[in-house]
């Protein structure tokens, strides 16, 4: 019987199988060098092959913790929020958002865009992968696109992604972490040669933090 309430309150999103959270500086995209206070949520069926955090996929290896116990732990941090993942889109964000908002923070997600956007979003950084696209709704809310490069052709990829976001929307090349050596030379003559488009660094792992 427990267990049945315990994946009711996942389905409603009053539970999310919490991976880790932690206070940090945002490494990527728009953010960069804001401290921010992560919430990664588990459970991802994109599959990535380049994905630095594998052990996020699986929703059971992670514990469902109350909505409200991880909105208290933010509190204690950060009025700048980031949930990642993970997919978090795969579970209802709505729950959560909700008690972060009612707390003053500013709220974030980082998410591919698969699952239908659910949640009230301050900042929504849109990474779409090949495997499983984003869905239309996600494209228009998004603030910032996230382009990972880790070949040559991922930038004409980036090309067509570009065109599916409002105008308004903030365009990011990132080099995959493994191959930035090789791939940022590359995005740094695109950039130059394409200067609506900006570049974007892990630099979180340049400064060995989270």
């Amino acid at each position: 019987m427990l267990e049945k309430s315990i994946s009711q309150a996942v389905e409603k999103g009053e539970m999310l199988p919490l991976m880790e959270e932690f206070y940090t500086i945002q490494g990527e995209g728009s953010h960069t060098g804001k401290a921010a206070y992560f919430i990664r949520v588990g459970g991802c069926d994109v599959g990535c092959h380049w994905c630095d955090v594998k052990e996020s996929w699986d929703p059971e290896k992670h514990p469902p913790t109350a909505v409200d116990a991880i909105v208290a732990n933010a509190a204690k941090y950060s009025k700048t929020i980031v949930v990642t993942g993970g997919e978090p889109l795969t579970w209802d964000m709505g729950p959560l958002t909700t008690g972060l908002k009612s707390e003053g923070m500013q709220v974030h997600i980082e998410t591919s865009g698969a699952y239908p956007l659910s949640g009230s979003w301050d900042w929504i950084c849109l990474s779409p992968k090949k495997m499983k696209m984003p869905l239309p709704e996600v494209y228009e809310a998004a603030h910032e696109l996230k382009v990972i490069i880790f070949n040559k052709h991922d930038f004409a990829f980036a090309k067509v992604e570009a065109e599916k976001v409002s105008s308004n929307c903030k365009l990011y090349l990132q080099p995959e972490w493994s191959v930035r050596e090789k791939m940022i030379p590359l995005i740094t003559e695109f950039v130059m040669d394409n200067p609506e488009w900006h570049v974007s660094l892990q630099t979180h792992k340049y400064l060995n933090i989270p």
